[in-house]
């Protein structure tokens, strides 16, 4: 009896920081589905950084020039310290990073649909900075506002980081529209094939979203996955027209009545076969991501050793 009570002045603390817009931190009280959501959502979040290195990572070996290998290798290298940031605060709600990596690898846990399509031309580089960049600041710029602590703090620098890529995938995009009709004609494909996975990347509509109206009564989303999809096209038409490419939407058309545009509906049958491990590159993801854990065991083996060994030094002294 007095442990039920206890719980339950405990819960309504929660409830309470959470009403107060205020922070949760590690150490706090949290009902374990808060902290179940937490750490899939961030785990997911977390994956979706490392495997978003692939796809242009694809591309270092050729790069067109020097300039580009350079820009094209610090953002890469950008994602692998987000997705670092990322596990660490999925590590304070008690997650275990190896056991995240092994839920990874076996499908019990996803990533981002986006990065289970191929990149085909250099211009998807520049594309995939403008557009799906782009899409992840509309999600992750709320989410520096999350009831959780070291996830919102997290993700302050993902963003700033973030809004850098987009700016350096738009500027390719722009020199390359600057350039000849080929590349010109590079780039609407790539926009072409690009646009629709974007718009997916928020998310099933809010009717078929199974965890948004919890997260949103807890605070960790802010805004539904179709609010977040509208201020993306919003956002994304005007940068579009200014860059001299169109969306592949015949929907596509400005709503004075609303003060929005207008958009067709994404494929979410195509959504779900790409959730589902059935998109073009899904295999591929998988397959290089495990090879890399593999690959990479010596090392682990290595520091785990050399910090048991400091320990002990340190211990004994």
């Amino acid at each position: 009896m007095t442990s039920s009570i206890a719980e339950n002045e405990l819960h309504s603390h929660f409830e309470e920081t959470i009403s107060a817009d205020l922070r949760v931190e590690p150490r706090d009280w949290m009902p374990e589905g808060y902290r179940k959501t937490l750490i899939r959502q961030i785990a997911q979040h977390a994956h979706s950084e490392i495997i978003g290195m692939q796809p242009e990572g694809a591309w270092l070996t050729r790069a067109p020039s020097l300039r580009r290998k350079a820009i094209l290798t610090a953002k890469v290298q950008d994602e692998a310290g987000h997705g670092l940031y990322l596990y660490s605060a999925a590590e304070t709600l008690g997650a275990d990073r190896g056991d995240l990596t092994d839920k990874l690898l076996d499908g019990r846990q996803k990533y981002s649909s986006i990065f289970n399509y191929p990149t085909l031309t250099f211009a998807d580089v520049g594309v995939i900075g403008w557009l799906v960049d782009g899409a992840a600041i509309c999600n992750q710029v709320p989410l520096c506002r999350s009831s959780f602590g070291p996830y919102a703090r997290a993700m302050i620098r993902v963003c700033k980081e973030e809004s850098f890529h987009q700016r350096q995938g738009y500027e390719l995009l722009m020199t390359m529209m600057g350039g000849t009709d080929a590349q010109r004609e590079m780039v609407q494909e790539s926009v072409n094939r690009w646009w629709w996975p974007a718009l997916m990347m928020f998310g099933p509509p809010d009717d078929r979203s199974p965890n948004s109206a919890q997260s949103m009564k807890w605070r960790i989303k802010r805004h539904t996955n179709d609010e977040l999809r509208q201020r993306f096209v919003d956002m994304s038409v005007p940068q579009a027209d200014a860059l001299g490419v169109t969306f592949p939407d015949p929907d596509l058309r400005w709503n004075a009545e609303r003060g929005s545009y207008d958009f067709g509906e994404p494929d979410w049958t195509e959504f779900m076969q790409v959730i589902a491990g059935n998109g073009a590159s899904s295999v591929e993801r998988i397959a290089n991501r495990r090879a890399a854990h593999e690959n990479g065991a010596w090392v682990r083996e290595a520091a785990t050793a050399f910090a048991r060994r400091a320990s002990t030094k340190e211990n004994a002294r």
